[in-house]
């Protein structure tokens, strides 16, 4: 029974799929609900070309996708640090350093996945996965 709470393949898994199921619900509302406009302006506004907003369905279906699954799961989680890294930076950078109203970190969604996937990228997919590394 002590051995299930020293399990860091269990913990790998529970990681995982965490970060990449919440992560794919977000991906899947941009597909279905057209937010690639705004991300595509937000792109133009810093003088990037507007195809790099398809992108985000990389970060955001693919790379939760990657990781759920297990399947190259360290890329997975590196795809999902640079999205992450590109939503901060495109619509989030005013509120860097800003507290909610209730004392929390105004960005601490993005910072969520930005470090869940950085945790993934460092530590692999552990044993329970499609392919393990």
């Amino acid at each position: 029974m002590l051995n299930l709470y020293r399990n860091d393949a269990v913990g790998k898994l529970v990681l995982r799929l965490t970060v990449g199921m919440l992560m794919l619900f977000h991906g899947v509302s941009k597909l279905m609900g057209g937010s690639l406009d705004f991300i595509t302006a937000q792109l133009g506004t810093v003088g990037l070309p507007g195809f790099i907003a398809y992108g985000v369905f990389v970060g955001e279906i693919l790379a939760p996708l990657m990781i759920i699954l297990g399947v190259f799961a360290r890329i997975g989680g590196l795809l999902m640090v640079v999205n992450m890294l590109f939503a901060v930076g495109l619509v989030h950078m005013g509120d860097l350093l800003a507290m909610t109203d209730h004392g929390g970190y105004r960005l601490e969604l993005q910072a969520f996945y930005l470090f869940g996937g950085l945790a993934i990228a460092l530590l692999g997919s552990g044993r329970y996965a499609v392919k393990p590394d």
